[in-house]
């Protein structure tokens, strides 16, 4: 049966974006109790479930090609996950946020040889600079540097993700890459000790997180792309750091400094620059 809601795009993602920010906060207030690799497994683990539930693959009909791509899918998206979590758990969201989305900007930018398209790199340096702990300044210098090898992550799981949509539905491949992630991750999750601490109302909250983070946001933003050109799809996206660290104050009362706004601000200005760009040069 069909929904009856009927989101227009440009909300929708907006929508996305929000439940994806907000479910990093809960995730963060989870830490306490479970640990930041009890929760990536919470949340994961739950993800595949719900997922595997709306999607109901057909596994048996997956050809040799289908598995090796799915496989490194679903890795790769559990490490991003595990990592981006450890970041959080020692550097504010935003922050790590921030840091983490450099990896689809480097990439969308890498091999342009338009002057315009250079500027974005310089401005998300600037920003890395802001943000890097040159002195004792307080920040984690391990956080930063987990947030930056989940951007690496991430950008890997935007090309692998390119692949593997085109020899595979998209929700059937999330859906079992979700699988192989929690493969990775539970191991990191039973052995950290923190899901022996697991409870009715953490379990709760572990559901909440797993349908802000995964469910909802991914529903969202298929039927978004539907509609929407990939050039506003993107300048959207770029939203995303701005909106964690909005989410952070409002939920955990997390403050950025003058310099780590204004390093926000560069990086959320140079992703939007580039998609903007970029997508005018391609569309040209």
């Amino acid at each position: 049966m069909k929904s009856k809601i009927n989101i227009p795009p440009i909300p929708a993602v907006l929508l996305s974006i929000i439940s994806v920010q907000c479910g990093a906060a809960i995730a963060k207030g989870l830490f306490p109790a479970i640990g930041a690799t009890g929760t990536a497994s919470l949340r994961i683990g739950l993800s595949a479930i719900i997922l595997l539930i709306a999607f109901r693959p057909k596994i048996s009909k997956l050809n040799k090609k289908q598995w090796k791509y799915v496989i490194l899918y679903g890795l790769n998206l559990g490490a991003m996950n595990l990592i981006f979590y450890m970041a959080i758990a020692r550097i504010p969201i935003g922050l790590a946020v921030t840091l983490e989305f450099l990896g689809p900007l480097v990439l969308a930018v890498f091999g342009s040889k338009r002057a315009i398209d250079f500027l974005w790199i310089v401005l998300a340096a600037a920003g890395i600079a802001l943000i890097t702990p040159w002195t004792n300044n307080g920040l984690n210098l391990v956080g930063v540097l987990l947030a930056l090898l989940a951007a690496v992550l991430w950008a890997t799981y935007i090309i692998l993700g390119g692949r593997i949509s085109k020899i595979m539905h998209g929700g059937e491949a999330v859906a079992i890459g979700m699988v192989f992630a929690s493969l990775l991750i539970l191991p990191f999750g039973f052995f950290g000790g923190g899901l022996s601490n697991l409870n009715p109302k953490l379990l709760g909250m572990g559901a909440a997180l797993a349908l802000l983070s995964s469910a909802i946001p991914f529903t969202l933003e298929i039927k978004a792309l539907k509609q929407l050109p990939a050039k506003t799809f993107s300048i959207l996206m770029s939203l995303e750091p701005a909106m964690a660290s909005l989410a952070a104050f409002v939920f955990l009362q997390e403050y950025l400094s003058f310099k780590e706004c204004l390093a926000v601000a560069f990086v959320v200005i140079a992703s939007a620059g580039s998609a903007l760009t970029i997508k005018n040069k391609i569309a040209a």
